[in-house]
């Protein structure tokens, strides 16, 4: 009996030590670092499209003291797409952005980043654009380490995909006349 009530007791001990939550790690303090984007807000037209990109910023995350990047720099922001056209539709599907730097070339990404790419709502309202409406969506995209130098980035490129098509709005006409009935 005795050796039961020891067996039992450190089965329990065991249970109870392995059921134990881990003491919770130190981990650095982490902090947004925000780089402002001058002008924080453009407005461009090409051929139908008309864009407002808005409230731009870079933020990245840095673990405080060592200075190491916890998450890489992001672009963020508000576009807004208004259709200038008077008689097509668009069907917005996608987009991607670029970074230029001065002598006109596309600044790269690290290693193992996606390249920043626009998403549209899959929803019909949101892709697709009748004349004189607009589309309004956040923007959230990958942003190279390299254009966070003084200097070195001139411009964002957005490179934007849609499919035209005509819009038309006719009238139909039917001769009718009225004439009482008695039953």
């Amino acid at each position: 009996m005795l050796m039961r009530s020891t067996l039992a007791a450190a089965v329990l001990a065991a249970f109870t030590a392995a059921c134990t939550p881990p003491a919770p790690q130190n981990r650095p303090a982490v902090s947004d670092k925000t780089y402002a984007v001058s002008p924080d807000a453009v407005t461009v037209k090409a051929g139908v499209l008309s864009g407002v990109l808005s409230e731009m910023k870079v933020v990245e995350r840095v673990e405080e003291g060592s200075g190491r990047i916890d998450q890489a720099a992001k672009l963020t922001g508000k576009l807004v797409l208004t259709n200038v056209s008077k008689d097509q539709t668009l069907r917005l599907v996608g987009g991607k952005v670029l970074y230029i730097d001065a002598a006109g070339k596309t600044i790269p990404l690290e290693d193992k980043r996606t390249e920043p790419m626009l998403k549209v709502s899959s929803s019909y309202n949101q892709e697709r654009l009748d004349p004189g409406q607009d589309s309004s969506q956040a923007v959230e995209a990958e942003f190279p380490a390299e254009a966070l130098k003084l200097k070195r980035l001139k411009e964002i490129r957005l490179e934007l995909l849609y499919i035209p098509s005509p819009y038309r709005q006719e009238t139909m006409n039917f001769g009718v006349s009225i004439s009482a009935t008695t039953p």
